[in-house]
């Protein structure tokens, strides 16, 4: 599948290393088939230090150098690259930007190239435990969408959808998600703080307990509602915490701020000042 093909990456932040590491050790390709841009020469020679990938500062030449071609750059700075990037894309090329927030015809007109995929990853593939939803427009081969799964499988899990408007709830649901997560268990560390545990041994309890929970819902194949309900008992600690969690809106509260991410993704993706935050 790639034979012969390089892979360039323009951008080479936290995201672009972990599908670097992720293709590397995954042996999908080798790191002489990689070539990444950076403008600093710190981090280019850290990234050919470390995985042993060929380097430059210019983005119009990893952009010829590669037939596949990830656009990791920060979504403020892509009116300054896309541009860069006109007339080094080949129509055989694919590009697969992990731009958030960046629609795909913001992507095909400034790069002037009609074979994209547009992906959503989340911040757990730095360690391969990611999930990234992606879509492809029409001129997306076969065989290019087998490359963009490669290449994103490197992350963790993935998933196609066929109308770029689910990248949108994706940002919301899986993409932002993380944060979510980490604010509940940020929350109920402070509480085992504030029952007498050290903040060590409330971060292990909470830690694990994330973890195991997770793990057991996956095998147990069972609606998670019925998992809570088993260990719901008629009066106990879990029905008391519980009512207090529903009484305060804790459902309502998430759902509602799920939704804002969602509307804020699509007011980004149409070019909305970055200050309006949505009521």
């Amino acid at each position: 599948m790639f034979k012969d093909i390089t892979i360039s990456f323009i951008g080479s932040g936290v995201m672009a290393e972990a599908m670097i590491r992720g293709l590397i050790n995954q042996a999908v390709v080798t790191p002489d088939q990689i070539i990444a841009a950076d403008p600093y020469a710190d981090r280019r020679d850290e990234l050919a230090e470390k995985h042993g990938i060929h380097t430059t500062a210019s983005n119009p030449e990893a952009a010829e150098a590669g037939q596949v071609v990830v656009l990791s750059i920060k979504p403020q700075v892509a009116r300054l690259v896309l541009p860069q990037l006109r007339g080094h894309l080949r129509r055989r090329d694919l590009l697969l930007s992990i731009l958030a927030g960046m629609p795909i015809h913001k992507l095909s007109d400034g790069t002037a190239h009609a074979a994209v995929v547009r992906a959503m990853p989340n911040t757990p593939a730095q360690i391969g435990q990611g999930i990234t939803v992606w879509t492809a427009t029409a001129e997306v081969n076969e065989v290019q969408k087998e490359q963009a799964q490669a290449i994103l499988t490197s992350l963790g899990q993935e998933i196609f959808v066929d109308e770029e408007s689910y990248l949108d709830m994706a940002t919301a649901l899986s993409g932002t998600g993380p944060a979510y997560v980490f604010l509940v268990m940020e929350a109920m560390i402070d509480a085992g703080v504030h029952m007498g545990f050290s903040r060590r041994v409330a971060t292990q309890l909470v830690f694990q307990t994330m973890k195991g929970s997770v793990a057991y819902a996956e095998q147990s194949q069972k609606h998670v509602a019925e998992l809570r309900n088993q260990v719901t008992s008629p009066g106990g600690t879990t029905a008391a915490a519980l009512y207090h969690m529903e009484k305060g809106g804790l459902r309502t509260v998430m759902s509602r701020s799920i939704w804002a991410a969602y509307e804020r993704s699509i007011a980004l993706g149409r070019g909305e000042p970055v200050g309006e935050l949505p009521k």
